[in-house]
């Protein structure tokens, strides 16, 4: 999950502009804050290399809320070009740390709060949050992995250390994030119970591979029929369920708290000595982390995920794929919740 919104914005889009002269680029930009229409086209001056960063031609990415949260001004910061995630071809890497024409993607490190993001034809991003993917794939395939695969996969194999023949509830699993977390885990040989809030699509988590779906309830803890006996629960519902994914681990199991689509509203009046289970553990992941230090995005096997597509045992593929000249279209169906799957752009020379 990426960084929390919060209500506090700026008045406007913070600048983040090369100094003038030199080539030129196309990005979209945020003309103020507001709904798709607030998304606009302009030239702005192609990012210079700097050592320590990539700059990358940007050849796809990803749409996520983050980028819609940011469109609204509902975060405390946000560069005038958004996208947290892409992937491209190294065009300039001053540290020598990847070759010039090597295909890579890019996570975070300040993209599209407090530096440029990837919404252009071309973006620098520091060095930890760029990792190899080479890969045949299609551009909007590779496009589909970055933010969702490598965030899914953190929480499923390290916050939550899931191995094969263990039981793990996703709850939330129908969005992008939630459904890449599932063919993760199926594929790892996980038994998978995925809940979501709407019955019709209960089809869509069983074809992932889910054994079963169940209805997204506040109390799912005290209906479900493993109650105790849960090894793992990877939550993305967020702070309104947490404490009834807790409740329905065996001892020893563990709960991820990795999104917030019940809401932001925190859990009132917390006490864990009163309102935690005894003898399991709460584990939390953010994606904003990507970078920092322990947390190289080169880390993540983006390389061995791409390779698990083309080989047909994951299947990445976005539900919506858009233009670059599309990018208020992409947007407008993000909002409406019309995606059930990965949105992503491809970006054309």
């Amino acid at each position: 999950m990426s960084t929390t919104p919060t209500p506090t914005a700026p008045l406007a889009p913070a600048m983040v502009r090369e100094a003038p002269g030199g080539p030129t680029m196309r990005a979209i930009v945020l003309d103020g804050f507001g709904g798709p229409d607030a998304l606009a086209y302009n030239d702005i001056p192609k990012p210079r290399p700097k050592h320590g960063e990539v700059v990358i031609r940007v050849k796809g990415f990803g749409i996520n809320h983050a980028e819609m949260h940011m469109r609204r001004g509902e975060w405390a910061e946000a560069a005038e070009v958004s996208g947290i995630e892409c992937v491209g071809i190294v065009d300039a890497c001053p540290g020598g740390e990847f070759q010039v024409g090597a295909k890579v993607a890019a996570l975070m490190g300040g993209l599209g709060r407090t530096i440029n993001g990837s919404y252009a034809q071309f973006t620098r991003v520091g060095a930890d949050n760029v990792a190899l993917i080479e890969s045949d794939l299609p551009w909007d395939q590779l496009a589909a992995l970055p933010e969702t695969y490598a965030t899914a996969w953190t929480c499923l194999f390290r916050n939550l250390n899931l191995t094969a023949g263990q039981t793990i509830v996703i709850r939330g699993a129908t969005s992008s994030f939630g459904q890449a977390a599932v063919k993760l885990a199926v594929e790892a040989g996980a038994r998978v119970i995925a809940t979501t809030r709407n019955r019709t699509r209960f089809d869509v988590l069983t074809s992932l591979g889910a054994e079963r779906a169940e209805l997204e309830v506040p109390d799912l803890g005290a209906r479900i029929a493993e109650a105790k006996q849960i090894d793992a629960v990877l939550d993305l519902v967020g702070n309104s369920t947490i404490l009834d994914s807790l409740d329905m681990l065996r001892r020893g199991g563990t709960a991820c708290l990795a999104g917030w689509l019940g809401g932001l509203d925190p859990i009132g009046d917390f006490n864990p000595l009163l309102q935690m289970a005894s003898g399991v553990n709460l584990s939390f992941f953010g994606s904003f982390v990507f970078g920092t230090p322990g947390f190289a995005l080169s880390d993540v096997p983006l390389q061995d995920i791409a390779n698990k597509v083309r080989d047909g045992r994951l299947d990445a593929r976005p539900t919506h794929v858009f233009s670059f000249d599309q990018i208020r279209e992409a947007h407008r169906v993000m909002e409406a919740g019309d995606a059930v799957g990965k949105i992503v752009v491809v970006v054309d020379d």
